[in-house]
């Protein structure tokens, strides 16, 4: 790594993103640009840039119109909300930190700024990271409090922010609830706050992964957007802030609680990753965020195992002859990866008993589970097994025993939800339980798999005996946990479940290579479940799986042509019942799976695509390869549409120059189109990507809930 000391103004590039911060006056880093890639730039033109971006102040400057640092301050005339707030027993609460030293440096993975402020009065030290990265063009930030004084500093919150220009001017989030996650919301950026806080120990199925901010209007293809996202499991704030003076901001922070960070002599906080991502259309702005899980240490192995799941096929009905059947018959369809889910532990009937208990249960596996695992790799598959590692059954022989080591905020032990409690991981000795409870499992039984899930939001989770918050300890500890067991167990892999899609963030990101979007495997949902989910996660990440004709979750009825299709977009999963299906049936889930072994290089490799269409029934969404060499798209009807025929429909994200040929494509064995279909669909059709995206092709005839598969190859050498 090497280091450089730094002037009045900084210019941060790499991944195609430009960063321009000023830190004249001994103030903390201000960010006057971030985004499109300016270029080089001399000294000169960096002190034009800072002169030209302050405004007339006049003779007040508590409106405070000029550049905000990343970590407002109130004493330097903020009205807006406060980047820290802390204080010795209600004095020493408005700190001013003044910049001691600062200096850029050059690693593989990044270009950084890091800046080191001090507010002696109060005896704080702080220092802040600005980080732009090579492998994404994503911006992070970061900061360290650190407390020299003896007496004891509360941090309530320490938020930090990045600028957006007036030119964005509507506000985008996310929310959503059980089996129907990442519902979008628009509305206009006016002058206040819109915030989004959860308040759970994790992110939870109704919060948003992004705040974001862009021209009126963006789309996937077009129109400028920033983004915000907060690298944190637990509880967390973000939102967007537009002040009278027109300051427009996307903040994030760590939600805390009363009391639950105090500073001693020489502690410190440290706030997780504040990350940015931008781009021309919401595309580009997502492709940052995949690149940047992709180049990441813990990304996934390649190719994904195609899985099965066994929770929609037999809930809690286990026994040996019933299992192993089942691995047949999913080994036979081409499944790579067989996942023994809820029901296998001692006790564990249903839901309300034995959670917390992670020993084979000896009356249903008298054997163990070894057979079972041992026959599933003789097939040719990885073994996975499912745990809930955090959570507790009252009716367990772990809460009989350690009553203590649920969380208590002074009223016993809450409120419970599907019949859970939350294990106190803040009690060492209940760490060490289910770290060593899981990785003797994963070594006895070859464990190649582990689906981790997380039901009951924390609400009174005071850790006992003090009764002290106990929020930000437990996502430390699950982090610990999951770090370990990677360390003892090279290659395991991790999914990352909470009652569907209700922890994803790249914190959890960072230790685990899957992420189970939702509970809902009903196609219709899925696939503006996966949409939305893809403005952070790439497809390779997210579990998509093929669920039984008749959804347990919606009660629609679905052909496998449609469920096949939702969920060929991911790491491709089977939860249907094998043993229940007929032949037939059980031909066409292998020719889906032989399909999309077919594709798996460019769906799992290759840049997402989602066109801007006119019409609200139709979607066209897809991947391209990132040499532009071929791509795969789907289109499909929502819902009937407005007008019929459907129309002309652009493929995009296509190269210009190069000619194309289009080709309808499904998997061996597949019904063709029915009804009457524009004449290219029966041989295809050869153009260059300039016509396709200007001009388009005549879109074949769907009923609702139906889709259709494009292929595209590059006809040029």
């Amino acid at each position: 790594m090497t280091t450089e000391p730094v002037g009045d103004v900084v210019h941060l590039r790499a991944g195609g993103t430009s960063v321009v911060v000023q830190l004249s006056d001994a103030r903390l880093p201000r960010v006057l640009h971030w985004g499109e890639d300016l270029g080089t730039l001399s000294d000169a033109d960096l002190t034009t840039i800072a002169a030209a971006a302050m405004p007339g102040i006049g003779d007040s400057s508590v409106t405070y119109p000029q550049p905000v640092p990343v970590l407002a301050q109130v004493p330097e005339g903020w009205l807006g909300r406060p980047g820290i707030v802390a204080d010795r027993d209600g004095t020493q609460w408005a700190a001013r930190f003044l910049v001691a030293s600062a200096f850029t440096a050059e690693t593989a993975e990044a270009r950084t700024l890091t800046v080191r402020a001090v507010d002696e009065p109060y005896g704080l030290e702080l220092e802040i990271e600005l980080e732009v990265l090579h492998a994404s063009g994503l911006v992070r930030q970061r900061a360290v409090l650190r407390n020299r004084e003896p007496a004891p500093l509360r941090v309530g919150a320490i938020e930090l922010a990045l600028p957006v220009p007036q030119a964005a001017d509507e506000v985008m989030d996310l929310t959503g609830r059980w089996s129907l996650e990442r519902v979008p919301q628009r509305r206009a950026f006016d002058v206040g706050e819109w915030v989004r806080t959860s308040r759970g120990g994790k992110p939870g199925l109704e919060h948003t992964t992004l705040v974001l901010a862009g021209e009126r209007g963006f789309g996937f293809r077009s129109g400028r957007v920033w983004a915000t996202h907060l690298a944190w499991s637990g509880n967390q704030t973000l939102g967007a802030e537009r002040t009278p003076a027109d300051t427009r901001r996307l903040v994030a922070s760590e939600m805390l609680v009363p009391g639950e960070v105090v500073l001693g002599r020489d502690d410190e906080y440290a706030t997780p990753w504040q990350y940015g991502s931008w781009g021309d259309g919401l595309d580009e702005l997502a492709a940052r965020f995949h690149r940047h899980l992709r180049a990441s240490a813990g990304a996934p192995r390649s190719p994904r195992p195609v899985i099965l799941n066994t929770w929609e096929a037999v809930y809690f009905e286990h026994d040996p002859a019933t299992l192993v059947a089942l691995a047949e018959r999913g080994a036979a369809a081409g499944v790579e990866r067989f996942v023994v889910d809820d029901g296998w532990f001692v006790g564990r009937r249903d839901d309300t008993t034995s959670l917390g208990d992670w020993t084979i249960d000896p009356e249903r596996w008298p054997a163990g589970l070894a057979p079972l695992a041992d026959r599933v790799r003789e097939l040719g598959m990885d073994f996975g097994l499912w745990f809930e590692p955090e959570m507790v059954n009252l009716d367990s022989d772990l809460a009989r025993e350690h009553p203590d080591w649920l969380f208590d905020a002074g009223h016993g032990a809450g409120l419970p939800s599907r019949y859970q409690h939350v294990l106190d991981l803040g009690h060492p000795e209940a760490e060490s339980y289910v770290l060593e409870a899981m990785s003797a499992l994963v070594k006895e039984l070859g464990i190649a798999y582990i689906k981790w899930d997380h039901n009951r939001y924390l609400l009174d989770a005071g850790h006992s005996p003090s009764g002290r918050p106990g929020f930000r300890e437990q996502t430390l500890a699950a982090y610990r946990i999951m770090d370990e067991l990677h360390r003892r167990h090279p290659g395991l892999e991790i999914e990352s479940c909470a009652s569907g899609g209700g922890r994803i963030d790249l914190g959890v990101l960072a230790r685990t290579q899957r992420v189970w979007p939702s509970d809902c495997n009903d196609p219709h949902e899925r696939a503006e479940i996966q949409r939305w989910t893809g403005l952070l996660v790439p497809p390779e990440y997210q579990g998509t799986h093929i669920g039984a004709e008749h959804s347990h979750t919606t009660h629609r009825q679905h052909p496998l042509s449609y469920r096949g299709e939702k969920a060929l977009w991911g790491n491709l999963g089977v939860e249907l019942n094998l043993l229940a299906e007929d032949e037939r049936t059980r031909a066409d889930v292998a020719a889906w799976i032989a399909f999309h072994k077919r594709h798996r290089e460019l769906l799992h490799g290759g840049v997402s695509v989602h066109a801007d269409l006119a019409e609200p029934a139709a979607r066209l969404d897809g991947v391209v390869a990132a040499d532009g060499s071929e791509a795969l798209f789907a289109l499909s009807l929502t819902e009937r549409p407005r007008t019929w025929p459907l129309g002309r429909i652009a493929l995009p994200g296509l190269d210009d120059a190069r000619r194309h040929r289009v080709r309808v494509v499904a998997p061996d064995g597949a019904e063709p189109l029915s009804g009457a279909q524009p004449a290219w669909v029966v041989d295809g059709v050869e153009l260059p990507g300039r016509v396709l995206r200007a001009v388009g092709l005549e879109m074949p005839a769907l009923d609702p809930d139906r889709s259709v598969i494009l292929h595209i190859e590059s006809c040029d050498a």
